[in-house]
């Protein structure tokens, strides 16, 4: 089987939503800003990172065995299109005013999916599962780009590879 070389421009990102209170939260703020495929974003990076703990027996300055430990799914996505839709994903209800009591924080998949259009049917395509929004920047450089980045934190992720 041949490698297949991706870049940015063969890739699309969208927003799905798991029932429940957090996914209907997120639905919402999806459904009103056509966020499905998220559009103008200029990068998304996605990191997974596992803690492992090397064991040290006394007298001996290798590890003897590595443990698996916690494993934490993060990542940022900057975005060209100011509209809101990401902060509300991030505040869910506490984005239009101050709610009174506690409220649900947003929660959705992360979608990336790249096909090359010199092979199709090939491709791959990585879901980042029970995504919030933990942080959100807003740039307004005098000459560039105005620009909007958040960075998410999420449960779990899964890759799927596909060749035709």
């Amino acid at each position: 089987m041949a490698a297949t070389v991706f870049s940015g421009s063969d890739g699309t990102i969208s927003v799905a939503v798991d029932a429940g209170v957090e996914g209907d939260k997120a639905k919402v703020v999806t459904d009103k800003y056509a966020l499905t495929p998220i559009g103008r974003a200029t990068g998304v990076t996605v990191r997974v990172t596992n803690d492992v703990r090397p064991f040290h027996e006394l007298g001996q300055r290798f590890a003897t065995e590595l443990r698996p430990g916690n494993i934490n799914v993060y990542g940022t996505i900057d975005r060209a299109f100011i509209n809101g839709a990401l902060l509300k994903l991030m505040l869910g209800d506490a984005a239009d005013s101050r709610p009174a009591a506690t409220f649900a924080s947003p929660s959705f998949n992360l979608s990336l999916r790249l096909e090359n259009p010199s092979q199709p049917g090939t491709h791959a395509t990585v879901t980042v599962a029970g995504v919030k929004i933990n942080e959100w920047n807003y740039a307004c450089p005098e000459d560039e780009f105005v620009m909007e980045s958040v960075s998410f934190r999420a449960l779990w992720i899964k890759v799927e590879d596909a060749v035709v």
